[in-house]
């Protein structure tokens, strides 16, 4: 059964509660959720054990080490002052303490409550204990209805699907591959790797770099919204063919923040389309299917419903000019895709779609 999307949203409330005010105030908060939620692991289960334990199935690395700063629960942090926490959790991300508040935060605390809501029975709320990671809804556009597949985990277990779409900056730099980002898990999915983890091979890094040197953009811009094509390396053992990665996002000179605009996510979006069509008979069997995450609601802090808007945008006009493609979403946020389930309801009436299909497309 999916976790249910008002659980979460009350256990986030909460958890920024407890961020707020620290481990020392506990018993000064009301918390109802987190206390049914304890109560169900143990009777007499405190609120704390629960919150160290949802920490402790994290991922290892930033992810779980800036959820336990951020709530207290840190070795000698339990007495740090919110703004103390906040700081050193942004420097673990590498950031400033404001783009950590506006972005990394929020994921924090999201994985957290998701960690929660997945792996407890909440009595008097509907939540299950296993959240689906693999959702459908249909959505119509024009006369035709298309089956929307939803991805509800990391990137790199994504499997059978031609492109993946990954987002970038404008410099077409990629993360190391240590990081927790999209673009840094499918570098490091698709690297040939030693036993040890050591990377032998970094081939979509050096695809990319190739890309840019043959047009002129090693280490210069390209234009927002810019596709560029890789292999995906050897994620092509789990079925994946190509990366398009997707330049999007904007340095701000100075500082380790982006910016990222709702117009570049569509042009980006529509160009991996385009890109889709142009290469797909250049491969046995054909490309068919794509995947987006949900751009620029990473570290370009934009809020999901806007991400989704941006891509939908891009998407839908290329649905409704006759494309038939297999569309694919990947989100590691069970709130993420409960709004993608919300779209055939947000959708404009068939008389407000163009009705010219894509001339020889497929």
């Amino acid at each position: 059964m999916p976790v249910n999307a008002d659980d979460y949203t009350l256990i986030l409330g909460e958890l920024k509660d407890i961020r707020r005010a620290g481990l020392t105030r506990l018993r000064t908060l009301r918390l109802p959720v987190l206390e049914r939620a304890a109560a169900a692991r143990a009777p007499d289960g405190a609120i704390e054990e629960l919150l160290r334990s949802a920490v402790s199935r994290l991922d290892e690395g930033n992810l779980r080490t800036a959820a336990a700063y951020t709530l207290g629960l840190a070795q000698g942090t339990r007495d740090w002052p919110a703004a103390d926490r906040r700081r050193r959790s942004a420097e673990i991300y590498g950031v400033s303490t404001e783009r950590f508040r506006k972005d990394q935060e929020v994921m924090v605390l999201g994985q957290v409550a998701e960690a929660i809501a997945r792996t407890t029975e909440i009595p008097g709320t509907p939540t299950g204990q296993i959240a689906a990671t693999h959702r459908l809804f249909s959505a119509s556009v024009g006369s035709h209805s298309h089956t929307i597949n939803v991805h509800v985990h990391p990137v790199d277990m994504l499997r059978d699907i031609d492109a993946v779409v990954s987002p970038t900056n404008v410099f077409l730099a990629l993360p190391e591959p240590y990081k927790s980002s999209i673009s840094a898990s499918l570098r490091r999915a698709g690297a040939v790797q030693a036993a040890t983890g050591e990377v032998l091979t970094d081939q979509i890094q050096d695809e990319l770099r190739t890309w840019a040197a043959q047009h002129g953009a090693l280490g210069r811009p390209v234009a927002p919204g810019t596709v560029t094509p890789t292999s995906a390396g050897t994620l092509a053992g789990q079925g994946i063919r190509r990366i398009y990665h997707a330049a999007i996002a904007v340095p701000r000179s100075g500082t380790n923040d982006y910016d990222v605009l709702p117009a570049d996510i569509t042009r980006a979006a529509a160009r991996s389309l385009a890109l889709l069509a142009e290469e797909q008979h250049h491969f046995d069997p054909p490309l068919r299917s794509v995947c987006f995450p949900l751009l620029g609601a990473g570290r370009g802090g934009l809020p999901y419903e806007i991400s989704i808007g941006a891509l939908w945008a891009a998407v839908e006009a290329d649905l409704a000019r006759g494309a038939e493609w297999d569309i694919h979403f990947v989100v590691r946020n069970p709130a993420a895709a409960a709004l993608l389930e919300q779209l055939p309801a947000r959708i404009r009436p068939e008389s407000a779609l163009p009705t010219t299909r894509r001339t020889g497309s497929l």
